[in-house]
């Protein structure tokens, strides 16, 4: 792979890496059936790796540090993808076990089911792998279901060098000890219930609060089809997903989080981070793999999402109307059509209330 020192990091995954293969097809059979499958497609997985492909993809500096993987073809096969695809880092190779394999299974609804090789001497190997990428970038991510102690290992060197921590804690925050162990390290979290999955409001806020009120700066959740919420200090947003023709819905939330990251990493504002990502998920499921949009095209359809804005008040969130001026790093103040609107409004709308009153009376008389 390329050398870490030829060029700073943004972006540092931590956990596994596999190889997988994503079946598409129209319907998951029945008990005892089958099905046709339209597509198979390769890539890397977890989703710490499908980020740092991602990140790649839309030239963000990215490096991985993952478990080791066979010395055998498909071990070779990951290591060339990554190269291949400019994430950088060292891979590990190792004789104890062939390279862990993952077939992922999706349909047109989004449902999708996976088999994965995962074992705990898989996840030790995390346990002595090479931390020092960490100082260098201006990210660090990680998995919650790759371990509890593996990850702690690599948070708590992040909060050493002053690094932020993206976690993806998925149904995690449903263990108050664990919530109460990683609260301290994260920047990021990243979560879902499975009733906002499916679009019910109060279940998604009462998740947020528990992140907000445990001291995690940024609180995103997730709820598939559905958009997402995220509360950062007093800001709340809910960004509504586009309805789209659904092909392949796996690694759909990674791809959240790598246009989330994107968002961060660019400095962007809350409100375009959080677009930017609705609309790079949304983007991707219409079509089988991992390939990424274009940053132009996906910043095209951010610009079109709904968004609600809430605040939060005496430990309540409470719903404010949606403000009509766009943020200054939204993708669609560089239309000029826009410019030219900005430009007329600064010239015909006055500033100041006396004004506005003096313009009133000068209609009348």
């Amino acid at each position: 792979m390329p050398n870490s020192k030829t060029q700073s990091l943004a972006y540092i995954g931590f956990g596994m890496l596999t190889p997988v293969y994503i079946m598409a097809l129209d319907k998951l059979p029945k008990h005892n059936t089958g099905a046709v499958v339209h597509q198979v497609s390769e890539y890397v997985y977890d989703d710490a790796a499908i980020i740092a492909c991602n990140l790649s993809q839309w030239n963000v500096p990215a490096g991985m540090i993952g478990t080791s993987v066979g010395d055998d073809l498909l071990g070779h096969h990951v290591a060339d993808t990554l190269s291949e695809l400019g994430v950088q880092g060292k891979i590990r190779f190792t004789k104890k076990y062939k390279t862990p394999l993952e077939v992922n299974v999706s349909d047109k609804k989004g449902a999708r089911t996976y088999f994965w090789q995962r074992s705990e001497e898989i996840l030790g190997t995390l346990d002595t792998t090479d931390l020092s990428l960490i100082k260098k970038s201006k990210l660090l991510y990680v998995d919650w279901y790759d371990g509890d102690v593996h990850i702690l290992r690599a948070m708590k060197e992040a909060h050493r060098q002053g690094v932020p921590v993206f976690l993806n804690f998925e149904h995690g925050h449903k263990n108050p000890e664990l919530l109460k162990k990683y609260s301290g390290l994260v920047t990021i979290c990243q979560a879902v219930t499975d009733a906002a999955q499916i679009g019910k409001k109060q279940a998604m806020l009462s998740v947020a609060r528990k992140l907000f009120n445990s001291g995690i700066k940024t609180a995103i959740i997730t709820m598939a089809s559905q958009g997402c919420m995220v509360v950062q200090g007093d800001e709340i947003i809910r960004v509504y997903a586009p309805k789209v023709k659904a092909v392949d819905g796996s690694g759909a939330g990674a791809t959240f989080s790598s246009g989330y990251i994107y968002g961060y990493l660019q400095g962007w504002s809350l409100e375009a981070s959080v677009r930017f990502a609705i609309a790079a998920a949304s983007l991707k499921v219409t079509r089988s793999g991992l390939q990424m949009f274009p940053v132009k095209e996906i910043k095209a359809l951010a610009t079109q999402l709904r968004v609600e804005r809430m605040e939060y008040r005496d430990d309540q969130f409470v719903k404010i109307k949606q403000l009509f001026k766009l943020p200054e790093d939204n993708p669609l103040m560089d239309n000029a059509l826009v410019k030219e609107g900005r430009k007329l409004a600064e010239r015909l709308l006055p500033k100041k209330k006396d004004d506005r009153k003096k313009i009133k009376r000068s209609l009348v008389e």
